[in-house]
């Protein structure tokens, strides 16, 4: 079995709204609804489950009914943290999956994520115990100590930008994340980060520049020219 576990557990203040950037409404739907309808869309994802910002799980509900998210089977409460977050899922799905069943971690601010993406997360996830989605450091890449001057460069092959889904077996992550606990490691930024600093490697799948992370005002722009684009090429 395949779940799909969406963090849509913050409220992203660096987008300057009252309103959970992932509850925006970007050309007439909110950009959760984009999320779970790229998961439930995919042939091979079994589940999806949310994690979710306290207060908005009955109005999550409520788009899932308006836009056909039938896969949505657990709506989860978010943590204090990003770590925390994706742990409350993973426990949750825990109690409910075997441990050889995968789960793709994903942003719910990801919403162009594509299927081909989902598709390689879930076969190198299978084939090699993980699957962080990345792309390629395309820029010039410098170290600073103060964030106003560098005199090292760092080598732009030696890196990788990564994304989400990142993929594992179940009961690798949950486990991970108790060891993650009893280590005092409580604030990673990612599950593929939280990996590293247990001492676990993991494996890269193929991203794209259009899985996009909403962060910020301007990040919203490129998405709707996305949209736009998407719809052209589908004669919409």
């Amino acid at each position: 079995m395949n779940i799909a576990l969406i963090i849509a557990g913050g409220r992203g203040m660096r987008m300057g709204q009252e309103i959970p950037k992932q509850f925006l409404t970007v050309e007439d739907k909110p950009v959760i609804a984009y999320t779970m309808e790229a998961f439930e869309k995919h042939p091979d994802i079994d589940v999806i489950a949310v994690v979710c910002v306290e207060g908005w799980d009955s109005i999550l509900a409520a788009y899932a009914r308006q836009y056909g998210i039938s896969k949505l089977r657990h709506i989860v409460p978010g943590g204090e943290n990003g770590q925390a977050s994706i742990r409350n899922g993973v426990f949750e799905l825990e109690r409910r999956y075997a441990a050889d069943d995968l789960v793709l971690i994903h942003d719910a601010i990801r919403p162009l994520v594509s299927p081909e993406i989902i598709s390689g997360c879930i076969a190198t996830a299978r084939e090699r115990g993980s699957a962080i989605v990345t792309i390629p450091c395309q820029e010039a890449m410098l170290e600073t100590a103060d964030q106003l001057s560098s005199a090292r460069v760092v080598p732009r092959e030696n890196l990788k930008r990564t994304q989400t889904p990142q993929g594992f077996p179940l009961g690798r992550i949950a486990e991970a994340h108790r060891r993650a606990l009893a280590r005092g490691i409580v604030n990673s930024v990612a599950s593929c980060t939280m990996m590293v600093e247990l001492g676990e490697p993991v494996c890269f799948c193929a991203g794209s520049e259009k899985n996009i992370k909403l962060t910020t005002p301007e990040d919203l722009e490129i998405f709707r020219a996305l949209l736009h684009l998407q719809k052209r090429q589908e004669g919409c």
